[in-house]
Parts: structure tokens; C-alpha cells; sequence
């Protein structure tokens, strides 16, 4: 898959920009704050309708106007065209594909895969558990339409749980009891799917970790990913979840709180047999974050039979020359790309080629260089 072209209007310091892109690497080139992450940003909201910075539309509408929109043009099999826009007046954004309204993300997610990588990919490594529960949920959500249902149906159910957990606080109505048991039952039914899922999902995803990270490391150094649920690799998923419900039905009640399901999974970091987070040095971080986003894009590509649109966003900076070097090789590998960089002049590894694009950015204004 291509992104052909992009628009944005009003869009925080973009007036109105139209982009028309390479098919190999799209450097995006500008000082802090002229806009060039704008562009990233825009492209990640198309693919996913979710804003990676967390912005509010306010936030994203630029100042003094009263709405904003942004434009695509992807072509794979066809050509499709997707659009966003907001009105302040109205308070209200819509998401809009090739001229219907869409009302559901999940009609959305993974239609146009992508691929992210930024400094702030350091929770993955350094955070806690539910940083790297939702890498995970991202990637399987993109892949898998009935994944991202069943994940959505999950969290409804631990919703309605917690609340009737408090009410159980307060008062031990039979009624209140008998309905305990019903949701534990749907509790169950969702969670087990989503461990079969997950656990399927770090067998295969393994491997692309492995090769992403040779390709930068070589063969010094061996990734893994160990997927810890409260299963503890037993195959009876299901009656083990049901006799921990039972087992901790006070404790819950106690705490009003859902203390047991894969909301509280762990997927565990690994460097030559040792756990990263622990022992592994700041390189090893670092490198480990890049290898994550590469075996993301290669694992989407094996799903979806057509490549992701990668995006890194100020990455470069953070990496010694060495490894640096092998990664921009490897985007080789990957083809279109869009990269975010200050200058060129502290950036020599990073070589040009005709068909790639390099696109100046300076206050909300593009020039094609």
C-alpha cells in the first residue's frame, strides 16, 4: 500500500499543505516546531483515527479558525480516499471514505496499515505491563477485525464487572450475585479468546523480531518476547480462568476491583535470556524499540499480502552512528517511508537516492527540495 498524496488544512501550524510522495523514503526535513511531525501526525490519524499525541480537536484546530481537515490518497488493489474533518462550531469530527461516512473505528483500523516509530516507543521497553499490552493489542487490532471486537467487547465487560463489584461492596444481593455469574461467564468466553490470540500472535511474531534485529545487530545479540498469562502455558484456558474467578471472588469484591484475565498479562523483553528491562543496557533498549517496529511492519505485511506505511518520527538522534547506519540500510527493505530529521548535516549515513523525496518544512509551509 501507497500513500499518493496528503492535504491538511488548519491543521495545527498547516494552512493549507497538499504533499505528493515518493514511493521509496519521504525525508521531512524542518527545525522544532515548523510542522514537520504535523505531517506524521496526520498520516497515523488517517490510517488509525486516532491521534498518537493524544490531542484534543481544539488542540489540533489551528488558531482563530473554526475547522480543520485532513486528506488522503491511498492506492493498493484500488485507490481509495479517506478524509477527517472537524467542526468547532458543530463540536463534531467525521471520518470519511471514499465519499461515505464511516461510523465505526473498527471499519477503519487496519483498512490502511501503519507503522510508528518515535522517542516515545521508550515505554515499551522501560514501562510497565500495559505498555506493552497495548503494542500488542495495536498490532492484533490492525490485523484482525474480530481481535479488535473481542478486545472492545472485553473492556465493556470489565467495566460492567467493576461497577457491579462495588455495588457487591455495599450490599451481597442474590440478584446482584447471580448476575456476578453471568458476567464471569462472558468474562471467560472473551478472555480466554483473546490469550489464544495473543499467544499465537508472540509465536509468529518471534521470528520477525528475530530477523529485524539481526538485520541491525548482526549476530551478536538473540530477542525474544515471553507472553506471561495467569494460564501458565496450560491448555485448559477456560477452567482455569473460571476456578481463579471463584478462587479470588471475596478479593475482587473487596477491592471492587477485576483482579484476574489478560488485562493484566505480561509480555516480557528479552536479550540473550535476559530479561531487557532488568539488565539490558540503554543501546539495547534503544535498539530492541527499532527491531519491535520492524517485525510490526513485516508481520502486517505477511497478514495483509501489502506493506504498512512506516513512519519514524525524530529517531535518528538518539542512536549511536553504527546503528544507525544498518537501520537506514534497512529501510531499504521496507519501501515507503517517511522520516522526520532536523537537518542532513549531523545525518551523513543517511544517503539519498533519486527516487527518494526530501521535503523542507518551515512554519506550517512545504518546499520540495
Amino acid at each position: 500500500m501507497l500513500l499518493k498524496s496528503l492535504r491538511v488544512k488548519n491543521f495545527r501550524v498547516h494552512t493549507d499543505t497538499f504533499l505528493e510522495f515518493s514511493e521509496k523514503l519521504n525525508f521531512l526535513s524542518g527545525g522544532n516546531g515548523q510542522g514537520k511531525t504535523t505531517i506524521i501526525e496526520a498520516i497515523y490519524f488517517l490510517c488509525t483515527t486516532k491521534n498518537f499525541k493524544s490531542a484534543s480537536d481544539t488542540e489540533l484546530l489551528q488558531f482563530g479558525k473554526e475547522e480543520y481537515e485532513i486528506g488522503g490518497l491511498f492506492k493498493s488493489l484500488t485507490d481509495n480516499k479517506a478524509s477527517i474533518y472537524y467542526s468547532l462550531n458543530e463540536n463534531k469530527r467525521a471520518y470519511v471514505q471514499d465519499g461515505k461516512q464511516v461510523s465505526r473505528t473498527s471499519e477503519i483500523v487496519g483498512k490502511f496499515p501503519v507503522v510508528l516509530l518515535t522517542p516515545d516507543d521508550s515505554s515499551l521497553t522501560h514501562g510497565y505491563p500495559a505498555d506493552r499490552r497495548k503494542f500488542v493489542d495495536a498490532i492484533l487490532s490492525q490485523a484482525s477485525e474480530l481481535y479488535l471486537n473481542t478486545l472492545l467487547d472485553y473492556n465493556k465487560t470489565l467495566r460492567h464487572r467493576a461497577s457491579l463489584l462495588n455495588k457487591l461492596n455495599e450490599n451481597r444481593r442474590v440478584d446482584y450475585l447471580e448476575e456476578l455469574e453471568a458476567w464471569n461467564s462472558k468474562l471467560v468466553q472473551e478472555g480466554t479468546s483473546l490469550i489464544k490470540y495473543r499467544k499465537k500472535f508472540v509465536e509468529q511474531f518471534n521470528s520477525h523480531l528475530l530477523s529485524a534485529y539481526y538485520e541491525i545487530m548482526q549476530n551478536e545479540e538473540i530477542p525474544d518476547i515471553e507472553y506471561q498469562n495467569f494460564a501458565n502455558g496450560s491448555d485448559e484456558i477456560e477452567s482455569v480462568f473460571s476456578s481463579l474467578l471463584e478462587e479470588r471472588k471475596d478479593e475482587e469484591i473487596l477491592r471492587g476491583s477485576n483482579l484476574t484475565g489478560p488485562h493484566r498479562d505480561e509480555f516480557v523483553f528479552k536479550v540473550n535470556d535476559k530479561n531487557l528491562k532488568t539488565f539490558g543496557s540503554q543501546g539495547q533498549h534503544k535498539t530492541f524499540q527499532v527491531a519491535l517496529r520492524f517485525a510490526q511492519f513485516f508481520y502486517l505485511k505477511e497478514r495483509f499480502y501489502k506493506t504498512a506505511v512506516f513512519l519514524l518520527d525524530d529517531v535518528f538522534g538518539e542512536l549511536d552512528k553504527s546503528r544507525a547506519e544498518r537501520i537506514s540500510r534497512y529501510l531499504r527493505q521496507v519501501g515507503q517511508v517517511f522520516i522526520t530529521i532536523t537537518d542532513f548535516s549531523n545525518l551523513s549515513f543517511l544517503t539519498t537516492n533519486p527516487d527518494d523525496l526530501v521535503i523542507n518544512i518551515k512554519d506550517g509551509t512545504a518546499v520540495y527540495a
